[in-house]
């Protein structure tokens, strides 16, 4: 299948299942583009696991959330965990709440919390399926559905889906919805990082709100600019050079 062809989210699913076997995951956070690909995904090619990351910050209804998939399709979801031995060296060095001092020290966290831990996870799989969209925000505006750069390359079934597409899969098919969404929120991460939207604010406006010259991204899927990438990794090399 080439990629101009890779336009039905199902059919994309179907493929990636195929074109994988067994190394392919679906990596969620139980918002809706990714419980709906998690649903898709239950009925189409049951056999590929998901994951998802608990960075030891997450709010409480995110748990209930994977307790949800699993009584609803019969999915134990497995929990990937950041090192507690390099959490515990960035929060000595850095506070615990190091994210609100600067972009910098936020996305460090990130790292340390996010992307170290799921890169570790995702060493034996060629792909994931990850529930972004282009409509999310300017960063995502040029996202692919297959992105062959990565390593693992990222699937993105709901690429070109609009929010109100997205609703209505969820609402024919009655997939679990979290329950921040009924607070207000229109992004969900870690609790003290997200809060819910306002009238008028785009859709990733409550993740990190005190930024104001950053792109709302945790360098899971996008980096930053590349000053904060070069300040972020110096942080990252003293962090882990400070071993016991």
């Amino acid at each position: 299948m080439q990629e101009a062809e890779l336009q039905d989210a199902e059919e994309l699913i179907r493929w990636s299942a195929d074109r994988f076997q067994n190394r392919v995951a679906l990596v969620t956070s139980f918002q809706h583009e990714g419980m709906v690909i998690l649903d898709m995904a239950a009925r189409l090619a049951p056999a590929i696991p998901v994951f998802t990351l608990d960075t030891g910050r997450l709010p409480e209804t995110t748990y209930h959330m994977m307790e949800t998939v699993r009584e609803r399709y019969g999915i134990a979801v497995k929990i990937i965990f950041p090192d507690t031995e390099e959490t515990a060296r960035m929060t000595t060095a850095h506070g615990p709440n190091l994210f609100r001092t600067d972009a910098d020290s936020r996305l460090l966290c990130c790292r340390i919390r996010k992307v170290r831990p799921l890169t570790k996870a995702m060493a034996g799989f060629d792909a994931t399926l990850v529930g972004l969209r282009r409509e999310q925000s300017e960063t995502r505006a040029g996202l692919q559905q297959v992105d062959w750069h990565e390593a693992p390359a990222k699937i993105a079934p709901l690429a070109g889906w609009s929010a109100a597409e997205v609703a209505r899969y969820t609402a024919l098919h009655g997939v679990p919805e979290h329950p921040l969404y009924l607070k207000g929120y229109s992004s969900i991460g870690c609790n003290p990082c997200t809060r819910a939207v306002q009238a008028g604010e785009d859709e990733r406006a409550g993740r990190w709100w005190w930024e104001n010259d950053a792109a709302k991204e945790c360098g899971l899927h996008f980096t930053a600019d590349g000053r904060a990438r070069r300040r972020v990794d110096v942080l990252l090399e003293e962090v882990l050079a400070n071993r016991a």
